[in-house]
């Protein structure tokens, strides 16, 4: 029998395991909720071509259909890609609550940034819509807009859809009983598993970009920023498809945590950046759409706002790709440290 004089001491009982709540139910609701945003999703595509068979009645001009390939093939990824993933959700697969993680945070992240901007532009753009709009009452008076109430009803819709609802999506699938329920009722190893969160949104947002840059040849004729000009037919084509594979080899290297994957990339972001500033320093964005073969009523009508003219570009190409470059830098220590999950 073991004392206190003798030296040796009885091991203390193990500390009682913490119950895991169990989420399934909430998976299955918010895999719902999921499945029925990208049916929301789907009707942008209907309200797109809507808008821009208005805007041909009106202006006489029609866009060309390679212009509207951008936004129709994006929602119509969305919408699918929800649908899927909304159906992994209610089975409690893991891959679905990593990818739905990822997706939430990058929701959260672009909308924070949408809402920003939106508060600095929806003033100028709505003012201008008011103004030439010429609205007037029976008695042929000049209708006044509350302008400060339009703006603060549209910002306040944007927070909601933009900020409010993927904080609530990330906040769910971020929850660590959610993540053991979804181990607990998929216990297989999954290829989400394979590569940190992390690393793997970076690496799927370069793979999904592959597909919009080979398309780049086709919607905007081959033109590509390229040091202060556009290439443009041929070359600019060859361009954005050696952009397309440098893309597409960099994602597949980052999955499996390879640094020459991440040095690649850092280059290829670094020549990409300083192409764009330095082009959209001595080119106006209109310039682009001329060449892309834009109808100039609508080249007028962005004209008028302002915020995309003169060197406003090479300002907002350079807010956009900082966070990117501080986020490629954050995920260089995934490159020697390991698999995790």
């Amino acid at each position: 029998m073991n004392t206190p004089d003798s030296g040796t001491f009885p091991l203390e009982a193990a500390p009682p395991a913490v119950p895991v709540k169990d989420r399934y139910v909430g998976l299955v609701i918010f895999g719902i909720l999921t499945m029925l945003l990208g049916g929301l999703i789907l009707l942008f595509i209907l309200m797109m071509l809507f808008g821009v068979a208005a805007a041909a009645k009106t202006s006489h001009e029609t866009m060309p259909l390679a212009t509207l390939l951008p936004g129709m093939s994006l929602y119509g990824f969305l919408a699918v890609a929800l649908v899927w993933l909304g159906i992994g959700s209610i089975m409690a697969r893991r891959w679905a609550r990593a990818l739905l993680l990822i997706f939430s945070w990058c929701w959260l992240v672009v909308g924070v940034l949408t809402t920003v901007a939106m508060a600095v532009i929806l003033p100028k753009i709505l003012s201008e819509q008011f103004a030439g709009a010429g609205m007037k009452d029976a008695q042929g008076h000049p209708v006044v807009v509350p302008l400060g109430a339009v703006v603060t009803g549209m910002l306040m819709f944007f927070g909601l859809v933009f900020v409010l609802l993927p904080a609530i999506w990330t906040s769910f699938y971020q929850s660590r009983y959610v993540k053991a329920t979804c181990e607990r009722r998929n216990p297989v190893v999954c290829w989400t598993d394979a590569c940190p969160l992390p690393v793997l949104g970076f690496s799927l947002w370069l793979a999904f970009s592959v597909p919009m840059l080979i398309l780049m040849p086709l919607i905007g004729h081959g033109v590509f920023p390229f040091f202060g000009c556009f290439l443009q037919g041929v070359p600019g084509s060859l361009a954005w498809l050696v952009v397309a594979g440098l893309w597409a080899y960099s994602a597949w290297s980052l999955y499996h945590l390879d640094a020459r994957g991440w040095w690649l990339i850092l280059m290829g972001f670094i020549g990409f950046s300083l192409s764009s500033v330095v082009t959209y320093g001595r080119h106006d964005l209109m310039e682009v759409y001329q060449l892309m073969g834009y109808p100039q009523t609508q080249i007028d009508q962005m004209q008028k706002l302002g915020f995309l003219t003169g060197h406003n570009m090479q300002w907002l190409m350079g807010l956009c790709l900082l966070p990117m470059g501080l986020y490629l830098l954050c995920i260089k220590r995934f490159m020697h440290s390991g698999r995790e999950t």
